[in-house]
């Protein structure tokens, strides 16, 4: 387990970086914080905002995106989040979109969120699974 979560963090860094990329085109100031952050993962200082990047490339089998809300019995992710922007990696390409618009696809769409134990966890999560197909209707 403690493999697969380095080799994932080892991952998870190399596309925070290549979306650090995309943002510095526009925004040159814009870096990735360094150390545990559950605000965002990168801030771009020109117009104050966070931008947290996610990972699924799991989704190319399961045709869906899963949107944690809660880990180990505690608020995580889209739940704690003060990113304005998610950026979602689904091993084809990066997908964006305000977090208020990922918020209105689960409440349009009245979405149940699901408890499972991801690979390489050892504690429980509470996610919506949602199908790729639905949730890209809302990218920005």
């Amino acid at each position: 387990m403690i493999e697969t979560f380095y080799r994932d963090l080892h991952r998870g860094k190399q596309i925070e970086n290549k979306v650090l990329d995309i943002v510095k085109c526009k925004y040159p100031l814009s870096y990735i914080v360094d150390g545990y952050c559950k605000d965002w993962d990168i801030y771009v200082p020109e117009i104050e905002i966070g931008i947290e990047v996610k990972s699924d490339e799991k989704s190319k089998y399961t045709g869906n995106i899963v949107i944690e809300i809660e880990f180990n019995g505690k608020p995580s992710a889209l739940s704690t989040t003060k990113a304005k922007y998610w950026v979602i990696y689904d091993g084809y390409e990066f997908k964006w979109f305000l977090v208020k618009s990922i918020k209105k696809c689960i409440l349009e769409n009245n979405l149940s969120p699901c408890k499972f134990i991801g690979k390489g966890d050892t504690k429980y999560k509470i996610a919506y699974l949602i199908k790729k197909t639905l949730l890209y209707n809302y990218v920005e």
